[in-house]
């Protein structure tokens, strides 16, 4: 076999043989850990027997544990081992014990593997193949693909990883989305992060760390280490993660394991357990933060812990605020700018850039005064903002809504400071020949004679001017102030006998009261309220009648009705009563003042109104389609008289054939 490709298909074939015992969706359960455990067995084929040997003259003596496993990972030449003295071809050489032997050779492993297979739960599935006697054929298949890294590169079994995990997925009709992201998209963030970091990656011996708190798979972290392996073989990246998808994990953590990256050389980068509520790096920083978040994620379940670390303010990481229960998104992004390294040259620090895919959702979706806003606003005035880049539709396996790339960091170049770039890609995409899922379109990658879309982005990111697809702006302008643009409540005052009736029935005590009123203001209509509460007042002081507030109350709601004609109702001295129901909000400007705003955009519509700048709330959002609007030319009425007169002359015609 030549290709990932090739493997992946052979895998996938091989999957056929669950069919009885297994439904397609729960395929996965069998072929990513045997996928797993055949990589691992071909990597350690060639130091196997002096491992082995080594095991047998040291067990049972002062070496146990940790300490063991150390000393036969240096034999193996990994960060694991395998001492069990079974391999693939000895497994296949013996049908009746092989669900024994399974499990002991899984058992041979040093701890780090042991514990990858405890998320993979894998002892289950053995005991259920060996049942319906299919384990041995699943066995004998994969010892006839050769997985060594000599002929399969880390590169390609990530790969082989991403094909097995997307077609299961799609078998089980989940959101492959939460595992994977799609390569070309990998690879554009992957891009855009190091896009600055040329001159530092060169230098012999530098060494940096990255993180991706929803690693799934691990495909974003393996694609970053292929770019620095690429474009920068001197330096060093160090892959963390995280996920709570157990067997997501456990893949992550086994090409984690084989790789040459792992900064303690036991495979513990990759860790398993929800980032939102249990953050395994909880004192780490990073120079690199990657992530696709799962797009709409609730977190309901999470909402107590995460409430409870928003009352931290600045000593959590939620202090900035919550976003509703339903799209925890700007959730992950916070929980990732909490791990910025600070800047500090001197030492070397050169603080963090972040990647992170959204939906639209994050970059537009609740008002001022909002948690998502109260986010937006937290990230753009502390300068941390540095693009948005809208992608095409039907991009994700998924999902075929819009989706956007953010870039943030610390440590802005000199000529972006205070400044946003736009970027709308979202023409930039070739047809897909097959669709895969909601995946009908892909960048161009400059492979098969494709477009180097991804190059082209790129490009226009780096060159930080404004063009078609390129447009910059200053912070403030994404900001607003939600202004509280009051109206004066009018009321009409008219006693009526059906009203009189509806107030007695409530307030029988007050009967002679209400006649004292009614045979003094009389049953015409009275359009200044201000006057006839006074009245009123006068009358109750004379007849020595005190009435609570909420009997004022109901007599103002049962006998006064709405009037635009009516006089204005006064509160206060120089205050007057607002409406409701006419109340009314003006987002303007941050950059724009606010009296002059009032003066041309309200006041000549509503003369009467006026501003509550007690109630006034910043805001932020971000809206592409305002910002690249294209105005579609409109057909001239004549051109489209004459197509409908040529469509009705072509109607007659086949009702004439018909007739004849």
């Amino acid at each position: 076999m030549s290709n990932h490709q090739d493997h992946a298909n052979f895998i996938w074939q091989t999957a056929d043989l669950l069919r009885g015992p297994y439904r397609p969706p729960q395929y996965e359960r069998v072929m990513l850990p045997m996928t797993v455990l055949r990589r691992f067995d071909c990597v350690l084929y060639s130091t196997k027997a002096e491992v082995v040997r080594k095991y047998e003259e040291l067990k049972g003596g002062k070496f146990k544990g940790e300490a063991l496993d150390i000393m036969l990972n240096k034999i193996s030449g990994q960060k694991f081992h395998n001492h069990s003295p079974l391999t693939f071809e000895k497994l296949r050489g013996a049908p009746d014990s092989i669900g024994k032997d399974l499990v002991s050779y899984i058992n041979g492993f040093s701890e780090n593997v042991r514990r990858i297979f405890e998320f993979f739960e894998f002892d289950k599935e053995i005991e259920k193949m060996n049942e319906a006697n299919i384990l041995y054929l699943i066995v004998s298949q994969f010892c006839n693909v050769d997985l060594h890294p000599a002929r399969v590169t880390n590169i390609d079994m990530g790969l082989i990883f991403e094909n097995l995990i997307r077609r299961f997925n799609e078998l089980a009709n989940e959101t492959a989305g939460d595992h994977f992201t799609p390569r070309e998209v990998i690879k554009l963030m992957v891009n855009l992060l190091f896009i600055n970091d040329d001159a530092l990656l060169s230098i012999p011996g530098t060494v940096r760390k990255m993180l991706d708190p929803t690693c799934g798979t691990g495909g974003m972290l393996a694609e970053a280490q292929a770019y620095l392996k690429d474009h920068h073989p001197e330096a060093k990246l160090y892959a963390y993660g995280q996920d709570y998808n157990k067997r997501a994990f456990a893949t992550a953590a086994s090409d984690m394991l084989i790789k040459e990256v792992a900064h303690n050389g036991t495979g513990e980068n990759i860790r398993y357990g929800d980032s939102l509520t249990e953050d395994q790096f909880p004192y780490e920083t990073f120079d690199y933060l990657i992530a696709n978040p799962p797009f709409g994620v609730d977190w309901k379940k999470q909402q107590k812990e995460i409430a409870k670390e928003y009352t931290l303010g600045d000593n959590g990481r939620f202090g900035a605020g919550l976003p509703r229960v339903n799209d925890g998104a700007l959730l992950f992004l916070q929980h990732m700018i909490s791990k910025f390294e600070k800047v500090d040259e001197s030492k070397k620090k050169y603080g963090s850039r972040l990647a992170v895919v959204f939906s639209g959702s994050p970059l537009f979706s609740g008002g001022a005064g909002s948690g998502e806003s109260n986010i937006r606003k937290w990230i753009i005035e502390n300068d941390w903002l540095e693009a948005v880049i809208a992608l095409p539709e039907q991009m994700f396996y998924n999902t075929g809504i819009g989706t956007y790339i953010w870039i943030l960091t610390n440590h802005k170049q000199k000529n972006r400071k205070g400044k946003i770039q736009l970027i709308d890609a979202r023409e930039q995409y070739i047809s897909m020949r097959k669709s895969l899922g909601n995946k009908r379109r892909k960048l161009g990658e400059r492979e098969e004679n494709e477009p180097d879309q991804i190059g082209d982005i790129v490009r226009v990111y780096g060159k930080f001017s404004e063009g078609e697809f390129s447009k910059l702006f200053r912070n403030a302008e994404f900001g607003y102030t939600r202004v509280t643009v009051e109206r004066p409540l009018r009321l009409r005052y008219q006693m009526t006998i059906e009203d009189k009736a509806r107030f007695l029935d409530s307030y029988p005590h007050l009967l002679d009261d209400v006649q004292l009123i009614d045979k003094r203001l009389g049953r015409e209509p009275f359009l200044n309220w201000n006057e006839v509460a006074k009245k009123i007042r006068k009358l109750l002081k004379t007849s020595d009648s005190g009435w609570k507030t909420i009997e004022h109350k109901a007599f103002r709601e049962i006998f006064t009705r709405k009037d635009p004609e009516a006089e204005k109702v006064i509160k206060a001295k120089d205050e007057y009563e607002p409406d409701a129901e006419l109340r009314d909000y003006e987002n303007v400007p941050l950059e724009q003042d606010i009296d002059e705003y009032f003066k041309i955009e309200v006041l000549p519509f509503v003369p009467d109104a006026w501003m509550d700048r007690a109630k006034d709330k910043v805001g932020y959002e971000i809206n592409f389609n305002r910002f690249f609007y294209k105005i579609v030319q409109r057909r001239d009425i004549k051109e489209i008289d004459m197509d409908l007169k040529q469509i009705e002359f072509q109607i007659l015609a086949l009702l004439k054939q018909i007739t004849e």
